[in-house]
């Protein structure tokens, strides 16, 4: 038995209950075929764990074209199984087991190269892709269908006890990585450009890249289907270094073509009166 099998086992005897299918339609649960690659409407809550476990594969599936079937999300996708490790350890966390907890958050970076905290709240459909170096820490908040890429981290600034680290709200996209750092929010549809360092709040649907993150476009209306990889939107985003080098050389020209007027208007009174020195 590996310890991916036994991390299952743990997470299903954790959340049974005798409402629930007999673990022998395990297999025929997950690898139901989903061909629908589009976002799913997410207008009922799943109702079982194996809802909700074909909720979090589907999500993969959304969001990577790369995925063929739900058997690869399940054997070969280290988001996805750092996420049912996170699952238990958030479990014996909150039962103030915290040293059980840090031991299976441990195993989970060791086999997935993703450290999660197992204080850190995290929502449905999180989809952590590729997930090497990701990190995220105790008092980390995570929304709903927010995308996390590699190398991501989520931090603290302070060695204070409480809330030190992020919130990050509904349908956030934080691109291969970037460093969100501090205490306070990312809202609702914010995209984080990869290698960013963000360490001030950022409002809903705003863009954000560079270091210091610096909003670059904010929308004033997203439809929650909207998905740009790595969050960069390269196809829409106007950069704003290449947009002040612009507008300085428009200045620059509108001031050369004055300059030239004024001489040529000089030049014409010295012409009229000679005796005129500048």
């Amino acid at each position: 038995m590996t310890c991916i099998e036994a991390s299952d086992i743990m997470f299903i005897w954790l959340n049974h209950d005798l409402e629930k299918p007999q673990i022998t339609d395990l297999t025929t649960e997950f690898l139901k075929p989903d061909h629908d690659n589009t976002t799913r409407a997410k207008a009922t809550e799943p109702k079982s764990m194996f809802d909700r476990l074909r909720d979090e594969i589907s999500s993969y599936v959304d969001r990577d074209p790369a995925v063929r079937s739900a058997a690869e999300v399940i054997f070969t996708y280290p988001g996805f199984h750092a996420l049912l490790w996170h699952r238990v350890s958030h479990r014996l966390y909150r039962a103030k087991w915290y040293t059980f907890a840090r031991i299976v958050s441990a195993l989970s970076r060791w086999f997935t190269g993703i450290e999660i905290h197992p204080g850190a709240t995290i929502g449905k459909r999180l989809f952590i892709d590729h997930g090497t170096g990701v990190v995220i820490g105790e008092t980390a908040e995570i929304g709903d269908d927010v995308t996390l890429y590699q190398g991501v981290t989520l931090g603290g600034t302070t060695l204070e006890k409480g809330k030190r680290h992020p919130t990050l709200e509904d349908n956030v996209i934080v691109g291969s990585g970037a460093q969100v750092l501090g205490p306070f929010t990312i809202g609702k549809n914010a995209r984080i450009g990869a290698n960013s360092v963000v360490l001030k709040e950022v409002p809903p649907c705003a863009t954000v890249i560079g270091i210091p993150g610096r909003i670059v476009k904010t929308a004033e209306l997203r439809d929650g289907k909207c998905f740009d990889a790595y969050g960069t939107p390269v196809k829409e985003m106007e950069d704003a270094e290449a947009a002040l080098v612009t507008e300085l050389h428009t200045s620059l020209q509108e001031l050369q073509i004055r300059i030239a007027e004024l001489e040529d208007k000089l030049a014409a009174q010295q012409k009229t009166d000679p005796s005129e020195k500048v």
